[in-house]
């Protein structure tokens, strides 16, 4: 490889690289190895190249230097060369314009000077004066010249475009945001969306336009467009210093829609970005953003709160609090504006950014963040029959008679009219007198309300109390029930043997004493009990025991109590079968008890049951219409879960946004990091990927915080994968590669050969072949460690196809070898599946491509002999034609015309009509027939197709 030829290669790489220091940083290397070399042509190149790097990189004041240099080239020293870079030189000239009046202290009569330069050549050049009619504008817009932005305004929109003329994106946007700065919301709004729905492929679009239809949005009561437009827009600028100022509008954004907390989390983020900022221009439009934020924010009584500011040139990192940073800021931006208006000559600026600090909030407040509860729908009509009126409590009755009915009320789980009638019977009959069965009962009853509010031990103490009372007043069946509800609560509190010793005991003796609901609520705690000792078929068998004496006794919230029981025992032991009958005799049962609590874990026991998804929704529909309280949640995500697996991913997400918003109610921080991760999945697989982008986020900081590195990483790699939907590469692939580094034990290799290899991928879609190769080598060792063969092959032979489009096809006919060694190896079983036959074929298809740059065509058709059958042999009919059409492009370069005609006509006949390779396969077959002596056929066949000899 020549220097020359390794300039180049360094060019195409750094022109593939992410803007930013890196690129820039990689340009400059460039033109000091181009200058160093004496290579004329790389020299010019590398400017041109390093004027793009530092106008979308945050450096655009260096773009002045090499933008001259490569005019003053052009003009002084004309070269062949120049001709393939002269309509790029022209589009810089727009750069220049807006980056001179990004700078006060650059002269406005340069700018001017610029302009008129430019206009001149376009002339000269016979393009279209649409673009410099633009840049005339944007001038009078920034110097507040009304009178002439509209002249040149519409001359902008009625001259005809050309191709020097900023994309079908930026071009609306601009428009739109002159528009929207002139109240006409309606018409900018109309302008921009048409091109919002069509494909914007400018590395500047669609933010950008976003961005200017935010407060057009708001004004005209788009608010959930408005929050869309945010949320897509910020993610898209968040990371390019380039787009500081436009920040400062997302942070302008959140100020007027009520968003104080986001905008604090942005500014702080960015608050050091001030130190480096792009231009003047950019940092006064930061600071006014931030300004009114923190204004704001003082206005409202919290001034005091404190942003860390990482550390500057000539400043150390610490806190500052808002009151401080509101005035540093609004001082910035009032006094970049006043250096602005002295260059101009005019007050325009200071007026504008005097609004700025001061504009007042649009509308209602307009929810942001994807993980906050929306706003919650009209409530559906309970399933459970609410009693029509609390239970009435006679005033007359005695105390014997109120313990029977709170007793009733306990029994048939009603709560409220439980405390009711005890607050009753306490103010007719203190406890100071009573005496005997009557205290005893009274203390029973108090356990049930301190068990009710989660008071475990005080409810032990309280039944241990009744218990002593009732052996004293002599009432041995009820001692004998509070000491089997003593037993269970023993035993779910990790006293087992005690507490199962004393449930046995007292069913046994209540198995001749008492009626038949006391003997079916012993076995029921007994059965418990053993359940808790993991007694199962012990568990199963105490069932049958109360489901019998419960029928006996006709007790329908008892009968439902068990056979909830019997349902979770049954699921337990792993007998779908019966604990699908149990669950739906459970749900039938509570439907009629009419009780919340039995009713949701009925509906949710049967939807676990359930083998369709649309089934599982409607039983947890019915669960959440009749839940409340602490069994919303389960219910809700139930039903959340259930929406995603019949494939309704769109509906799901308000099921999960209400579980993370419960969880964060009740302070269970780490069931709203694992919600918000899911939610994060919900909102990627209902299409919504900003959305999904933003909590999955929030939810890798949660989990960071909780110490669970396991989980973060593994919701790291869903928001990479999020990334790359939302077409940021260069996130994604630091997640990735961060991931990598993460997964670095024995255990981790199938993850971490998974995660380089993604990284390849993303590396070799972006034109960034060198890295790709490395990462999949990479991979390919992982797979090694980790004894997949399977997979490793498939990451060699990606390899070695990163390698030759690099240019390096004889470090890829390495690669191939290596994957051949593994094929050689392959057990016999194994390399007969399909997926194992898939690969080794495209292997030789890839290793036929590495030899054709090798120079080693009969090699390469060697190769592919037999290939194309044996992919269709597993029905990969497509690529058995890629084959193909390489065979017969071999046979073509071999002279051998007449072997790759019927190959190439049988290929083209079965390509579908919309291939992108139906005219290279009809140009091929048009030069075999040609070869062949049919030149008739061929110019037939070139007319058909509209194709040139050439191609």
């Amino acid at each position: 490889m020549t220097a020359t030829d390794d300039l180049r290669r360094m060019l195409h790489e750094v022109e593939s690289m992410p803007y930013g220091a890196g690129q820039m940083a990689a340009a400059e290397q460039l033109i000091r190895r181009a200058d160093a070399a004496g290579e004329g042509e790389e020299a010019f190149a590398a400017r041109m190249l390093a004027t793009q790097a530092y106008v979308y990189g945050g450096e655009p004041a260096k773009s002045f230097v090499t933008f001259s240099w490569c005019l003053a080239d052009f003009d002084r020293n004309p070269q062949p060369y120049h001709k393939r870079f002269a309509h790029t030189l022209l589009w810089h000239f727009k750069y220049m314009v807006h980056a001179l009046l990004n700078f006060p202290e650059v002269p406005l009569e340069r700018a001017y000077g610029v302009l008129d330069d430019m206009e001149r050549r376009y002339r000269d050049a016979g393009h279209s004066l649409q673009a410099v009619y633009k840049m005339r504008h944007r001038v009078a817009r920034h110097i507040g010249d009304d009178d002439a932005a509209r002249k040149w305004y519409e001359l902008w929109i009625t001259t005809p475009r050309d191709d020097l003329s900023d994309c079908a994106g930026c071009d609306p946007s601009a428009q739109a945001g002159y528009l929207a700065d002139l109240g006409r919301d309606e018409e900018a709004i109309a302008l921009a969306e048409p091109v919002l729905a069509g494909r914007l492929t400018c590395v500047e679009q669609p933010q950008a336009m976003l961005t200017a239809l935010l407060l057009p949005y708001l004004r005209t009561g788009r608010g959930d467009a408005a929050r869309e437009a945010h949320r897509t827009a910020y993610r898209r600028v968040r990371a390019n210093l380039a787009d500081l100022g436009d920040i400062g509008e997302h942070v302008d954004f959140c100020a007027r829609t009520g968003n104080e907390a986001r905008g604090l989390e942005i500014v702080e983020r960015h608050l050091d970005w001030l130190d480096r900022a792009p231009s003047p221009a950019a940092a006064m439009q930061f600071a006014e953003g931030a300004g009114l934020l923190l204004r704001r924010l003082t206005a409202a009584g919290r001034g005091d709160l404190t942003l860390h500011r990482r550390a500057g040139a000539d400043r150390p990192a610490g806190e500052v609090t808002v009151a401080a940073l509101a005035d540093e800021l609004s001082d910035l931006a009032t006094g970049l504006a006043a250096r602005f208006d002295a260059r101009n000559g005019t007050s325009a600026q200071s007026e504008r950014v005097a609004a700025q600090l001061s504009a007042e909030p649009i509308g209602e407040h307009l929810p942001l963040s994807a993980s906050l509860r929306a706003p919650r729908p009209q409530e559906v009509a309970p399933v459970v029959a609410q009693p029509a009126a609390p239970v009435p409590i006679p005033a007359d009755a005695g105390p014997q008679e109120l313990l029977d009915l709170a007793e009733e009320q306990w029994r048939t789980e009603r709560r409220d009219d439980l405390q009711r009638v005890l607050d009753a019977f306490d103010a007719r009959y203190p406890e100071s007198e009573l005496t005997g069965v009557l205290r005893a009962r009274r203390t029973e009853l108090r356990a049930a309300e301190l068990s009710w509010d989660g008071r475990m031990a005080e409810a032990m103490a309280a039944n241990r109390a009744a218990v002593a009372g009732y052996r004293q007043a002599g009432d041995p069946v009820r001692e004998a029930v509070v000491n089997s509800r003593i037993g269970l609560m023993l035993c779910l509190t990790g006293e087992a043997e005690e507490g199962l010793a004393l449930t046995r005991q007292a069913a046994g003796f209540l198995a001749d004493q008492g009626s038949d609901a006391v003997r079916a609520g012993a076995y029921d705690r007994l059965a418990m009990s053993r359940y808790e000792q993991h007694d199962r078929t012990g568990a199963l068998a105490e069932l049958d025991r109360a489901q019998a004496a419960a029928e006996a006794a006709g007790e329908i919230h008892l009968r439902t109590r068990i056979a909830l029981h019997r349902a979770q025992v049954l699921e337990e032991m792993d007998r779908p079968a019966e604990f699908a009958e149990a669950a739906r005799v459970a749900l039938e049962l509570s439907r009629e008890a009419g009780v919340e609590d039995y009713l949701v874990a009925a509906a949710l026991a049967c939807a676990r049951t359930a083998d369709e998804a649309s089934v599982t929704v409607a039983l947890a529909d019915e669960a959440v219409r009749t839940a409340s309280g602490a069994n919303l949640l389960p219910a809700r995500l139930l039903r959340g879960r259930a929406l995603v697996a019949d494939g309704r991913a769109g509906e799901a997400v308000a099921d999960f946004v209400e579980v993370v918003a419960l969880c964060v109610e009740r302070d269970d921080h780490e069931g709203a990091a694992f919600l918000r991760w899911e939610l994060a999945d919900v909102y990627r697989q209902a299409g919504r990927f900003a959305e999904a982008a933003e909590v999955a986020e929030e939810a890798v900081l949660l989990l960071d915080g909780q110490g669970r590195q396991y989980e973060a990483d593994q919701c790291r790699h869903l928001l990479s994968q999020i990334y790359l939907a939302l077409d940021e590469e260069q996130p994604a692939l630091t997640l990735l590669e961060q991931l990598a580094a993460n997964y670095d034990s024995p255990d981790n290799l199938p993850m971490r050969a998974q995660v380089l290899e993604e990284a390849g991928a993303v590396l070799y879609d972006r034109d960034r072949d060198g890295l790709a190769a490395g990462r999949f080598t990479a991979a390919a060792e992982a797979y090694r460690l980790a004894d997949l063969p399977v997979d490793e092959l498939r990451a060699r032979r990606r390899a070695a196809l990163a390698l030759l489009w690099s240019g390096d096809p004889a470090v890829a006919t390495s690669a191939i070898d290596r994957a051949d060694v593994i094929v050689a190896a392959l057990d016999g079983e194994l390399a007969q599946e399909p997926a194992v036959v898939w690969e080794v074929a495209m292997l030789a298809d890839a290793a036929a491509r590495v030899l054709v740059e090798a120079e080693r065509p009969q090699e390469a058709l060697v190769r592919l002999a037999g290939v194309a059958d044996r992919l269709r042999g597993i029905e990969a009919f497509g690529e058995a034609l890629q084959v193909e059409m390489l065979v017969g492009e071999l046979l073509l370069r071999s002279d051998r015309a007449g072997e790759a005609e019927p190959l190439l006509r049988s290929v083209l006949g079965a390509l579908p009509t919309s291939s992108a390779a139906v005219p290279r396969t009809a140009w091929m077959l048009s030069r075999a027939l040609a070869e062949s002596g049919r030149e008739a056929e061929a110019e037939e066949l070139r007319q058909r197709y509209g194709l040139t000899e050439e191609g």
